[in-house]
């Protein structure tokens, strides 16, 4: 048998990522549902669909600053104070004159109604008059004070808005597993809203394990690795929404590592574990949670899934709580990779939002490249729009340098399992990262 059947047979073994994905998946449920007040309900998703009580705006009102009129006074069909010569082409060539009876605010309440040949001064947001069916802005005029000289006729209807003309009461604000986002916060409290029934971010803790860490702020030495895991996942969480919480090393012991998952099952709706996947002899975690006890099975299930890079997942509950586990691999890049595969939808799914993985689309790829045969594989690359419509896709770097390809990504490139090349030119999916930078 040649090397490349070889790795075929050992890849036919792999859990298609896609199954376990589905299995996993299946086990979640989205976090029970709390009232929230509207300043703290900002990051979360909704719970219920949300329905206008009031309209928006709440009463007729001046969209500009300027003079609030009837338009068949200015349009030469009323009774105006007079017509004065214009250069702008007024009626019969002429501005028209009104006399100033008033001014409106904002905090303006009490209700007043226009008479032939008057106007009301009037400040954005203030309510009009009644009969008013135009504002004539500022700018339009002599800006005089007892009486205005209007220089430029608006079309009817210029300068107001109505109530409930942009959202009648009764209108569908949102639907549940609907993102909270400010500009949204603005629509729930200007229709009237104060409060929402939201799902909570989930609260997510993160362990590095290993005897061979150290934390950051030196470098690695032989015998010691920088714990750049635990960092980089606390981060990812948060990216998400997760309210994230790094505990930190974990050293290979196993009472201290059951001892700190109990522990932190009191805090945590997921708990992300990184490190001791495989099936060498350091790799305790595995080890610790797959550990039949009483004829049953461990709490956390460990697989072998076509996934390039980082092929040995984890997933189960712990402590009596049940908490959500996942368990990433120890190799930075394979642990974000993981992350993006498996831990964010899983918190996604907590916090009910829709949908759980991230959008993609098709590019060109500008590069041929060669993929492991058997293995989904996500590698980083930078994705563009091109001039015209469409996209292309640049590979950087993966394999074993995965981390600093990542790095400098905008979207993570996905081969299937039976691509072992992709030729440049061809089309391939491409996962969008929402970087902000």
């Amino acid at each position: 048998m040649t090397a490349s059947a070889d790795a075929e047979a050992a890849a036919n073994e792999l859990t298609p990522l896609a199954d376990y994905l589905g299995s996993v998946l299946r086990r979640l449920r989205a976090l029970p549902p709390l009232d929230l007040d509207l300043t703290q309900a900002h990051g979360n998703v909704l719970a219920e669909d949300v329905v206008a009580p009031h309209s928006f705006p709440a009463f007729d009102q001046s969209a500009v600053d300027g003079y609030a009129a009837r338009w068949e006074d200015i349009s030469g069909g009323g009774r105006g104070v007079g017509y004065v010569p214009n250069q702008s082409g007024g009626p019969g060539g002429r501005n028209v004159r009104l006399n100033v009876v008033g001014d409106l605010g904002a905090a303006s309440w009490r209700p007043v109604r226009l008479t032939p040949g008057a106007c009301f001064s009037v400040a954005a947001g203030a309510p009009l008059p009644l009969a008013a069916d135009v504002v004539v802005p500022v700018e339009w005029t002599d800006q005089g004070m007892a009486a205005v000289e209007i220089l430029r006729v608006p079309k009817r209807g210029y300068g107001v808005r109505r109530a409930g003309e942009e959202l009648p009461a009764g209108t569908l604000l949102a639907r549940a597993g609907t993102y909270v986002s400010p500009a949204l916060v603005a629509v729930f409290a200007a229709t009237g809203i104060g409060h929402v029934v939201v799902r909570p971010s989930p609260r997510v803790v993160i362990v590095a394990t290993g005897d061979e860490l150290v934390d950051v702020g030196r470098g690695s030495q032989p015998g010691q690795t920088v714990d750049a895991n635990s960092h980089a996942l606390t981060a990812a969480a948060a990216e998400v929404g997760a309210l994230a919480y790094r505990v930190g090393i974990c050293d290979d012991d196993p009472e201290g590592l059951r001892g700190l998952l109990e522990d932190q099952t009191l805090r945590a709706d997921l708990i992300i574990t990184t490190g001791g996947t495989g099936t060498g002899p350091g790799d305790m975690v595995r080890r610790i949670l797959s550990r039949r006890e009483g004829g049953r099975a461990g709490p956390v299930t460990f697989t072998q899934v076509a996934l390039y890079p980082g092929t040995s997942l984890g997933f189960g509950t712990v402590g009596a709580e049940e908490v959500p586990v996942v368990c990433l691999p120890g190799d930075t890049g394979s642990a974000l990779i993981g992350f993006e595969v498996l831990a964010r939808p899983a918190i996604n799914l907590l916090a009910g939002a829709e949908p759980v993985f991230r959008p993609s689309v098709r590019a060109h790829l500008l590069e041929t490249i060669s993929s492991p045969v058997g293995l989904r594989e996500f590698r980083a690359a930078h994705v563009a729009e091109r001039r015209g419509g469409g996209y292309t896709v640049q590979p950087l770097n993966g394999g074993p340098y995965t981390l600093s390809g990542l790095a400098e990504a905008n979207g993570l490139m996905v081969l299937g399992e039976r691509v072992t090349s992709a030729a440049a030119g061809s089309t391939v999916d491409v996962l969008l990262l929402d970087r902000r930078r």
